[in-house]
């Protein structure tokens, strides 16, 4: 046998740097130090130095190929009667590199090398499911159902999809499945492996959940190097980078892509996926000091102090209202029913200028139904421009739009997907960018109540300011274009509250 089959035998990374151009001919192999971290605790498992293992890894890091596509061709090597369960959240990508690992194995290239140690079985060879004559297997589990599959090694890569980790039902149910169905599956639990490879979502994700039970090592590689959250591991592998901000893969991934990246991504987001640190719940993701203020045309208001991050306190000086708008709505947020501990009704008048966005006008009170339905009424005469009026599905508000139907125009049932939290993440690159603007609080007395409400989401007492605030924000991230000017309305005096309203256009 050549020399350089003996190093691929004997090495995962070795193997990897050879078989690279088998699967990937047209792209050059680039090496990192996530490539040799990771085939070296995939080999760990093999030889059993490792007994269960995550790996947290950015996307875009070739960990799919790695770990389900080289890792068990290169163990069947050695030990061909292995069985192998492989699962994803979403199927096609599981069943696409199964048919990579059969299409690596077939190669001329394997079969030169190591055809006399097993055969592919004609009679078994799928692309959800192949086998070799050593009684090996690799097979593809659907996380949609259970399996009467036994294995070896149990892997999933990407329990979770990027869109439905925020919610709380999805989340769960992928954490659920994994603990209740797939970790049952191993042929011997006193030796079998599983392994989860991801990147990280949100605090309570399966690698948050497992971390949390034991038992499991944990390969963590942020594509920033942070010196205070080092990762090294049992088998005496530490991450080689010094400097705070050191890339992991800078061959390939660059800092101006990592850039962009927070921009598109959001800090909250950004933090999960490339540096496998998901922010803190409670105020992680809608910080007070994104907030930017505005105030009436022609009104010189005092700036506002706001808290930055390190300490220092800026004066935010406030930018004058636009004269026209490119889509105004009501956002309401509806509860049950008015009792001292029920949540509260909310409804925000929203809108579009550009790529900006401003709240207007809220309302919040705990409110039976007659109440919601006055509050409806009163803000829609307030704001008789804001046509659009998205009411949640939810509580009463079903009751309200039908009570109201025939008397006041767009309103709209909202049955939003993928839950509140899931929601507010969508809209806070936009929030932290600097696009979204508040009334100055000498304006709203209630611009301080909902600051505290935003920045300890989603653990705080109370969400339903943010959730009005995000159900608008999703629809307004719809606008793309300025239509034609409307006229003016004439200004007057709204003082049921206190209030002077007679800036208001």
């Amino acid at each position: 046998m050549p020399l350089t089959a003996e190093k691929a035998r004997r090495k995962l990374y070795e193997f990897v740097v050879q078989a690279w151009a088998v699967l990937e001919p047209d792209v050059p192999f680039v090496d990192g130090i996530h490539v040799r971290a990771i085939c070296e605790h995939l080999q760990a498992v093999t030889q059993g130095r490792i007994r269960n293992l995550i790996i947290n890894v950015p996307p875009g890091h070739a960990k799919s190929l790695l770990t389900a596509v080289f890792w068990p061709a290169w163990t069947w090597i050695d030990h061909p009667e292995s069985r192998w369960l492989f699962s994803s959240y979403r199927e096609p990508l599981a069943t696409r590199d199964s048919v990579r690992c059969r299409r690596l194995i077939a190669s001329a290239w394997y079969q030169e090398r190591w055809a006399e140690r097993f055969r592919l079985a004609e009679d078994q060879n799928q692309k959800h499911r192949f086998e070799n004559d050593r009684t090996g297997y690799r097979v593809v589990v659907p996380m949609s159902s259970g399996t009467g599959e036994r294995g070896d090694y149990v892997v999933v890569d990407d329990p979770h999809s990027v869109d439905q980790a925020e919610s709380d039902a999805e989340r769960c149910a992928a954490v659920e499945w994994w603990n209740g169905s797939m970790s049952t599956r191993l042929n011997n639990f006193a030796s079998g492996h599983k392994v989860v490879v991801q990147q990280r979502l949100h605090e309570a994700d399966l690698t948050g959940d497992l971390l949390a039970r034991g038992g499991y090592e944990l390969l963590c590689l942020p594509a920033e190097f942070e010196p205070e959250q080092r990762c090294s591991t049992s088998i005496g592998w530490t991450d080689p980078r010094v400097d705070a901000g050191q890339l992991l893969w800078p061959e390939k991934v660059i800092s101006a892509h990592l850039e962009d990246l927070k921009t598109t991504l959001g800090s909250y987001r950004y933090a999960g996926q490339f540096q496998q640190r998901p922010s803190p719940a409670g105020g992680g993701m809608l910080k007070k000091h994104w907030w930017r203020y505005w105030q009436p045309r022609g009104v010189n208001l005092p700036p506002v102090p706001v808290k930055m991050p390190d300490g220092t306190v800026e004066q935010r000086k406030a930018v004058d209202l636009p004269s026209r708008f490119d889509l105004q709505l009501q956002s309401w947020d509806m509860a049950f029913k008015d009792t001292g501990k029920s949540d509260f009704v909310v409804g925000q008048v929203q809108v579009a200028c550009g790529a900006d966005r401003y709240i207007l006008d809220q309302v919040r009170d705990r409110m039976d139904l007659p109440a919601t339905v006055l509050a409806v009424r009163r803000l829609s005469a307030r704001w008789p421009e804001a046509l659009l009026k998205l009411v949640e599905d939810k509580a009463n508000g079903p009751a309200v739009i039908q009570s109201l139907r025939h008397e006041i125009a767009g309103l709209v049932e909202v049955n939003p997907q993928g839950g509140k939290v899931s929601r507010a993440a969508g809209a806070s690159p936009q929030l932290e960018s600097g696009n979204w603007y508040l009334p100055h609080p000498t304006l709203a007395p209630w611009v301080e109540e909902f600051l505290g409400e935003c920045s300890a989401f989603p653990a705080g007492a109370h969400d339903d300011q943010v959730d009005a605030w995000s159900q608008g924000a999703k629809r307004l991230l719809e606008v793309k274009s300025r239509p034609p000017a409307v006229p003016e309305r004439p200004s007057y005096v709204y003082r049921s509250d206190g209030i002077d309203r007679s800036w208001m256009i």
